[in-house]
């Protein structure tokens, strides 16, 4: 993978605009380091536990309909290039209340679930590691702070930061993977009965898809950044596409290396399974390579999210649908700084509630999973919507065997969602937790667009207004 970063002076900033200096690194870099996070980590050697090697199978239907939110992703960045991303697309094809729904369910109230489960992750394994090294919950907060801070300070710090990041926990979990297959670490305790009973739930691992697809959400993260990317005709698409391959790549490596040195049950049952693999692999030394995944991975989660996730908001307010405050930009950085203070907030008041309660995280990570399928199905929808509205409209790029990848995406999320907890205990809570939020941002969209908008709920916008 490529970690170099294209940031030159081609790129003026012009008053109260955002400066094209990304290039195919720095997005390739968006898309696979929001996506491999400690959380992916987790949950997938998770369900290489509940499920053996069969967990290859929901694994490649997930890559397979990541790859249909790809397209559709691809198409609607590319057909209204702008930072609001998912809520452009939807303004204009469904109407504002689905609109800021997708996008506070896709992306704000996954913000609060999933970073604040990220950064406990962080605060649990560095305890575990080091014991008594900092306070409790000092880290999380920690690096939240100092990539709040280097957010603020533009774009370009962003990248240089990301490329970085993410070829460096790319490389520890390939490093783990191909390790534990090829042998070369130390000597495999459970090589002779891993392929036993290869896939003991039958056809029952089906239901994991819902689980295995987390592993590959967030890709289209590139897609907010379209106004600072040089030739996003080209390297929106490709990024994404190419992230999700590698991550697809990186993830069946890690989790069939998992099964060679820590037994199924330990893994399916345990908080931080990475642990137990890194130190089953390489001993103590295993625990300061997982050290350096685990900061990597939640690093660079938290960076993107927080450059992605404000600009977001930035496009929201130039549409109208969120506070103006959000329209404002450092006039030294470019950067919607009231934006990336909000979402930086945000991630911290669960953490503030939570603590470091280890059985906060799974809750927390599945329900911004439901959170986060909702807005997929919403992306496929928009892109059926404007086929139909503008079906001879230019576009830079257009989904292959349309409407195909949108309907499996729509049927594939949708089962998703109604399996998404192999626990059926946590169902009811998963879905009361993310019911909760989704309802209450209802409730606010609703209001707004009625009393501050003055417009109707489900009327699209002509798509011109948004080019």
């Amino acid at each position: 993978m490529s970690a170099s970063v294209s940031v030159t002076a081609e790129a003026p900033a012009e008053a109260g605009k955002l400066r094209r200096v990304l290039g195919l690194g720095s997005l390739l870099a968006v898309a696979v380091g929001l996506v491999v996070s400690q959380g992916v980590m987790v949950l997938m050697l998770q369900g290489a536990g509940i499920a053996g090697l069969g967990f290859l199978i929901p694994l490649s239907l997930a890559f397979l309909l990541a790859l249909t939110y790809v397209l559709s992703f691809s198409e609607l960045a590319l057909m209204v290039p702008r930072a609001g991303s998912l809520s452009s697309y939807t303004e204009v094809a469904l109407g504002h209340f689905p609109a800021i729904l997708a996008t506070f369910s896709g992306y704000i109230v996954v913000a609060m679930f999933a970073l604040s489960a990220e950064l406990l992750l962080l605060d649990l394994i560095i305890g575990k590691v080091y014991p008594g090294l900092l306070p409790d919950m000092s880290i999380a907060y920690g690096v939240l702070i100092l990539f709040t801070l280097l957010n603020l300070l533009g774009i370009d710090i962003f990248a240089r930061l990301q490329s970085a990041l993410a070829l460096v926990m790319v490389i520890v979990l390939l490093a783990l993977g191909l390790t534990a297959v090829t042998g070369s670490g130390s000597e495999p305790a459970l090589a002779g009965g891993i392929g036993a009973d290869w896939n003991p739930l039958g056809a029952g691992v089906l239901t994991l898809v819902a689980l295995a697809i987390w592993g590959f959400v967030g890709a289209e993260f590139v897609c907010p950044l379209v106004e600072e990317s040089k030739r996003p005709e080209r390297n929106i698409p490709r990024s994404m596409i190419l992230g999700v391959t590698v991550i697809f790549v990186t993830i069946a490596l890690y989790c069939v290396g998992a099964l060679f040195y820590v037994p199924r049950e330990e893994l399916s049952g345990s908080v931080l399974p990475h642990y137990l693999f890194a130190t089953a692999l390489f001993g103590e030394a295993g625990k300061v390579l997982l050290v350096v995944a685990a900061v990597t991975a939640t690093c660079s989660t938290v960076n993107s999210s927080l450059a992605a996730i404000p600009r977001m908001l930035y496009g929201m307010a130039q549409n109208g649908q969120a506070f103006p405050q959000f329209k404002s930009l450092s006039r030294r950085y470019g950067t919607p700084w009231v934006a990336v203070l909000f979402v930086a907030m945000i991630t911290g008041v669960p953490i503030l509630f939570m603590g470091d309660d280890p059985d906060s995280i799974g809750l927390l990570l599945l329900a911004a999973a439901v959170a986060w399928l909702l807005a997929y199905i919403i992306c496929h929808l928009d892109v059926i919507a404007l086929r139909r509205r503008y079906p001879h409209m230019h576009r830079p790029f257009r989904t292959p065997f349309y409407p195909l990848p949108q309907i499996v995406g729509i049927a594939g999320m949708l089962v998703a969602i109604y399996y998404v907890s192999p626990a059926e205990e946590l169902t009811l809570k998963i879905f009361l937790s993310a019911g909760a939020v989704l309802g209450l941002v209802s409730l606010i969209a609703v209001f707004w667009i009625k009393l501050v908008m003055r417009k109707p709920l489900f009327r699209p916008e002509p798509i011109e207004s948004v080019q």
